[in-house]
Protein backbone atom coordinates (compact mmCIF):
# COMPACT_ATOMS: atom_id res chain seq x y z
CA UNK A 1 0.00 0.00 0.00
CA UNK A 2 2.58 2.51 0.88
CA UNK A 3 5.89 2.99 -1.28
CA UNK A 4 8.99 5.16 -0.36
CA UNK A 5 8.81 8.48 -1.75
CA UNK A 6 11.88 11.03 -2.87
CA UNK A 7 10.24 14.80 -1.08
CA UNK A 8 12.22 18.05 -1.17
CA UNK A 9 13.08 19.44 1.78
CA UNK A 10 12.00 23.19 2.44
CA UNK A 11 14.69 24.12 4.17
CA UNK A 12 17.79 23.14 2.78
CA UNK A 13 16.48 21.85 -0.66
CA UNK A 14 18.28 18.17 -0.21
CA UNK A 15 15.93 15.61 -1.62
CA UNK A 16 14.92 12.73 0.76
CA UNK A 17 13.06 9.46 1.17
CA UNK A 18 9.82 9.29 2.81
CA UNK A 19 9.62 5.82 3.46
CA UNK A 20 7.01 3.34 3.38
CA UNK A 21 7.12 2.49 7.17
CA UNK A 22 7.23 6.20 8.00
CA UNK A 23 4.14 7.08 5.93
CA UNK A 24 2.53 3.79 7.53
CA UNK A 25 3.83 6.06 10.95
CA UNK A 26 2.18 9.06 10.04
CA UNK A 27 -0.82 7.57 8.84
CA UNK A 28 -1.32 5.79 12.15
CA UNK A 29 -0.77 9.04 13.88
CA UNK A 30 -3.31 10.65 12.07
CA UNK A 31 -1.55 12.98 10.30
CA UNK A 32 -2.93 14.09 6.81
CA UNK A 33 0.45 15.91 5.20
CA UNK A 34 3.96 14.38 4.22
CA UNK A 35 7.02 16.02 6.03
CA UNK A 36 8.46 19.21 4.71
CA UNK A 37 11.88 18.97 5.95
CA UNK A 38 14.46 16.20 5.83
CA UNK A 39 15.08 14.47 9.00
CA UNK A 40 18.66 16.50 9.68
CA UNK A 41 16.50 19.84 9.27
CA UNK A 42 13.51 18.15 11.61
CA UNK A 43 16.29 17.31 14.22
CA UNK A 44 17.53 20.52 13.95
CA UNK A 45 14.47 22.31 14.15
CA UNK A 46 13.17 20.42 17.17
CA UNK A 47 16.58 21.28 18.93
CA UNK A 48 16.09 24.67 18.57
CA UNK A 49 12.31 24.50 19.64
CA UNK A 50 14.10 22.61 22.99
CA UNK A 51 16.48 25.16 23.32
CA UNK A 52 14.38 28.14 23.59
CA UNK A 53 13.97 27.93 27.04
CA UNK A 54 9.95 26.82 26.20
CA UNK A 55 10.39 23.56 27.73
CA UNK A 56 8.20 22.22 25.19
CA UNK A 57 5.47 24.53 25.94
CA UNK A 58 4.08 25.54 22.65
CA UNK A 59 1.27 27.23 23.90
CA UNK A 60 3.56 29.71 25.74
CA UNK A 61 2.39 31.24 29.12
CA UNK A 62 5.04 32.50 31.61
CA UNK A 63 8.55 32.78 30.96
CA UNK A 64 9.03 30.13 28.46
CA UNK A 65 6.86 32.29 25.88
CA UNK A 66 8.43 35.41 26.42
CA UNK A 67 11.86 33.82 24.77
CA UNK A 68 10.14 33.17 21.55
CA UNK A 69 10.07 37.10 20.46
CA UNK A 70 7.61 38.82 18.96
CA UNK A 71 4.49 36.97 17.52
CA UNK A 72 3.49 37.41 13.70
CA UNK A 73 0.37 38.91 13.97
CA UNK A 74 -2.54 39.65 11.18
CA UNK A 75 -5.20 42.48 9.99
CA UNK A 76 -8.64 40.97 9.32
CA UNK A 77 -12.25 42.11 9.88
CA UNK A 78 -14.55 40.77 12.59
CA UNK A 79 -17.12 38.46 11.14
CA UNK A 80 -19.34 39.82 13.76
CA UNK A 81 -18.95 43.28 14.12
CA UNK A 82 -17.02 44.26 11.24
CA UNK A 83 -14.30 46.06 12.95
CA UNK A 84 -10.31 45.71 12.35
CA UNK A 85 -8.70 42.65 14.07
CA UNK A 86 -5.33 41.86 14.43
CA UNK A 87 -4.89 37.56 15.36
CA UNK A 88 -1.95 35.48 15.56
CA UNK A 89 -2.89 33.29 12.58
CA UNK A 90 -3.34 33.81 8.84
CA UNK A 91 -6.95 33.72 8.26
CA UNK A 92 -7.71 31.53 4.92
CA UNK A 93 -11.39 33.24 4.46
CA UNK A 94 -13.02 29.51 5.21
CA UNK A 95 -13.79 30.17 8.82
CA UNK A 96 -14.87 33.11 10.71
CA UNK A 97 -12.92 35.13 12.42
CA UNK A 98 -13.25 37.61 15.33
CA UNK A 99 -11.80 40.62 17.43
CA UNK A 100 -11.04 40.18 20.66
CA UNK A 101 -14.02 41.50 22.05
CA UNK A 102 -16.55 39.40 19.70
CA UNK A 103 -14.48 36.48 20.48
CA UNK A 104 -14.88 36.66 24.09
CA UNK A 105 -18.32 37.42 24.07
CA UNK A 106 -19.05 34.21 22.04
CA UNK A 107 -16.95 32.35 24.16
CA UNK A 108 -18.68 33.18 27.19
CA UNK A 109 -21.83 32.75 26.32
CA UNK A 110 -21.89 29.02 25.17
CA UNK A 111 -21.08 27.89 28.27
CA UNK A 112 -24.10 29.63 29.69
Amino acid sequence: MYTDETLSCVDCSRDFIFSSGEQQFFASKGFQNKPNRCPDCRAARKAQRGSSGGGGNYAGGGAGGASRGAREMFQTVCSQCGQTAEVPFQPRGDKPVYCRDCFSSRSTSSYN
